[in-house]
């Protein structure tokens, strides 16, 4: 039996149709956002949305997260004589890798899925198709004020984690293995610099972006009906969190390059 022309499929081929798919919308996104009317109001409230449902999570979250950093890297540093040093590990480990990943995770894994979820269900419900019909981009109407939002909300929490992460690591390395609040101070200020805090503030904004497009993109294009819906919205948080992942090492390798370490 003969195979019509056009009709094999190439391996690979709708991954990479994906993938294009996926840059297409975030540079469509992108162009976007400094048109005209902005849908202010819409920001506004997919802010206050994606904060209501991240705030209390991430802080609960940091709490124990910069707990585990600072007993782990106390005890470790313990063992080889370098005590002093506890509060600057924990600190940057904290501010550089865990508070941009934990806000990234808590706003894909709740605010994200949402966002595909009420996407998904207005492309079932054929609205998105009659803003088309309409003249109305979706675009700009649905998707920038959610992808801003998930942006200005990550970026915000990762301060949030930040602060409480550092916190938490100086209560439990001075009070639980007691060690000194001087040195953890000391240590701190000795080998963080203001870069630290600049690239954390880059990846929570480039992770955002990432979550409120994998979201907006799987919510633009179920499969079909509502199990289809549900489906996107499993697939939109995975996606995202390979994703940002693979971006963490991207950019870790990138300032470790371009910035150089503080001198003691």
């Amino acid at each position: 039996m003969g195979s019509r022309s056009g009709t094999v499929a190439v391996p690979g081929s709708a991954a990479l149709a994906q993938v294009g798919r996926l840059a297409t919308l975030g540079w469509e996104v992108l162009c976007a956002i400094p048109r005209r009317p902005f849908q202010f109001r819409e920001w506004i409230q997919q802010c206050w949305f994606f904060a209501s449902v991240t705030i209390l999570p991430t802080a609960l979250v940091a709490i124990p997260f910069g707990a585990v950093i600072a007993l782990q890297l106390g005890s470790l540093t313990q063992q080889i004589g370098a005590q002093s040093f506890t509060g600057a590990a924990s600190a940057l480990a904290i501010v550089q890798q865990a508070s941009p990943l934990i806000t990234a995770l808590l706003v894909a894994g709740a605010g994200g899925s949402a966002v595909c979820a009420d996407i998904g269900a207005r492309k079932i419900r054929e609205e998105i198709d009659a803003m088309e019909v309409l003249g109305v981009n979706p675009i700009q109407r649905l998707v920038v004020p959610r992808v801003l939002a998930a942006i200005v909300v990550s970026i915000l929490l990762n301060g949030l984690v930040s602060v409480v992460g550092v916190l938490g690591g100086y209560f439990f390395n001075v009070v639980m293995q007691g060690g000194t609040p001087g040195a953890y101070l000391a240590s701190f200020n000795a080998l963080a610099q203001l870069p630290d805090l600049y690239v954390s503030e880059v990846k929570a904004l480039l992770y955002g972006f990432v979550a409120g497009v994998v979201a907006a993109f799987r919510g633009l294009n179920p499969s079909g009906g509502p199990k289809g819906v549900g489906d996107a919205v499993n697939q939109a948080v995975v996606i995202t969190f390979l994703l940002l992942f693979l971006i963490n090492v991207v950019l870790t390798a990138i300032y470790l390059r371009v910035v150089p370490p503080k001198a003691l």
